[in-house]
């Protein structure tokens, strides 16, 4: 291998490794509920998750934006990411960057945030809540029977737990 080419070799490996490291920094970033709660029409729906059992329990254990709405696998998360995008835009634009607009298109926005879950089973909810772990006894007998229909897991959580993290404006 001729100088040219053990430069050029290392140069590719160098960028590469840049690339992946900024790329790693920016879905971390990305994903912190800081950077979620940074946009002003976001304000609104933080508040409600502050108040929310999945931020404030017994237990102390908080569930973050990502834990709820980012997927673990690579590809579900990278086309969340991109579809994100479209918030950062009506942001930007103004569709929604007062609580009074973010208001108006609430409705919208969380059904389509619904619509996902169940198209994918609420498989971010299942990362954390197991049916097979759950303490049947420390539940109401309501919850226990509809608990008990979900152990097939073919029923989507938001079906009973809409607006679980989050309080409507």
């Amino acid at each position: 291998m001729n100088k040219r080419n053990v430069i050029l070799t290392i140069l590719i490996f160098t960028a590469g490794i840049a690339f992946t490291t900024i790329f790693e920094f920016g879905l971390e970033a990305s994903s912190k509920t800081e950077f979620c709660a940074s946009c002003h029409s976001m304000q609104a729906s933080y508040e409600g998750y502050k108040k929310s059992v999945h931020y404030k329990n017994a237990s102390g254990i908080i569930a973050t934006c990502a834990d709820c709405h980012t997927p673990k696998p690579f590809f579900p998360k990278m086309k969340v990411k991109i579809l994100a995008v479209k918030d950062i835009y009506h942001e930007i634009t103004g569709t929604i960057d007062t609580k009074e607009k973010y208001a108006e298109h609430y409705d919208r926005m969380v059904n389509k945030v619904w619509d996902y879950m169940r198209e994918t089973n609420s498989r971010e909810c299942r990362s954390c809540h197991q049916i097979s772990q759950m303490n049947q006894q420390l539940q109401s007998e309501k919850a226990r029977e509809e608990h008990a229909i979900l152990a097939d897991d073919e029923i989507a959580c938001i079906e009973c737990h809409t607006e679980v993290g989050h309080n409507k404006p």
